[in-house]
């Protein structure tokens, strides 16, 4: 196992956030952690990041009890992929890749020439070689996704945590940054997103968790999980769940099936 939550409990003050949250996320294994906004998936976020220390229970990093672990520590175990980031300074995307290095560098260190061959390579694992001399600003916000999956890549962590990476993207970014986290997956990576799209969880995740109010709803398999009495408690709404072309599946309402539209994901 690679990330193993257990009994875990967090509040802002009196409000109380995540209730006795429990999973095991494993290595080679992609886990969308799906629910609408508000329901504490960022919150955990952060719980595992070492981010908040205040939470009741054990989070379990490389079998390395996360609260022990000091900030450089966990940046050698976890990479974390943020929805968007928009430095102050106008960085080349090399410049964003070899930032990944900073968690092997002492503090007056300067990148070695391994370091350097590890940014290219990330560059070219995420097809993304071609921009590395590119104003990071000056290129699609896919690109720029892909550009910090290359950094985390160049951090060397074996857990990569994405946190709603498509949430600004259009439909075709969209499916380029999770085909590729899928692909890191397949390389033996333990890849985690949070995501509010059932449609995505059931595209590319091995396994959901479904998040309601705090608490665990339900956790398995794409198709254990995405099923009418889950949608209707994460969303409050009547859906039909078709399944298509195999793999594929389209979430919609039924006054849309009943007028015919087009329901191809």
């Amino acid at each position: 196992m690679s990330v193993e939550v257990k009994d875990l409990s967090f509040s802002y003050g009196e409000r109380e956030v995540l209730r006795h949250v429990s999973f095991t996320a494993e290595a080679g294994k992609f886990l969308a952690i799906l629910g609408p906004n508000g329901v504490g998936k960022s919150t955990l976020f952060r719980c595992v990041l070492g981010l908040l220390r205040g939470y009741t229970g054990s989070i379990a990093v490389e079998g390395r009890d996360a609260a022990k672990l000091s900030t450089r520590e966990m940046a050698k175990l976890i990479a974390y992929i943020p929805q968007s980031s928009h430095p102050a300074f106008n960085y080349s995307v090399r410049d964003i890749v070899l930032m990944g290095t900073t968690s092997g560098l002492g503090a007056f260190s300067t990148p070695r020439r391994e370091d350097e061959r590890r940014v290219e390579d990330a560059l070219e694992k995420t097809g993304i070689a071609h921009l590395a001399d590119r104003c990071f600003h000056r290129i699609s916000g896919g690109e720029r996704q892909l550009a910090l999956i290359a950094r985390a890549l160049v951090q060397r962590a074996p857990v990569l945590m994405l946190d709603e990476p498509t949430a600004s993207l259009d439909f075709g970014n969209q499916l380029l940054v999770l085909n590729r986290a899928r692909e890191l997956a397949r390389e033996g990576y333990t890849v985690i997103q949070t995501t509010h799209n059932p449609e995505h969880s059931y595209m590319f995740a091995d396994r959901i968790l479904a998040l309601a109010g705090g608490e665990v709803l339900t956790e398995g398999t794409p198709r254990e999980v995405l099923t009418w009495d889950t949608m209707r408690a994460l969303y409050g709404v009547d859906v039909e769940i078709s399944s298509l072309f195999g793999d594929r599946v389209r979430v919609c309402t039924p006054e849309s099936v009943a007028r015919g539209e087009d329901t191809r994901a």
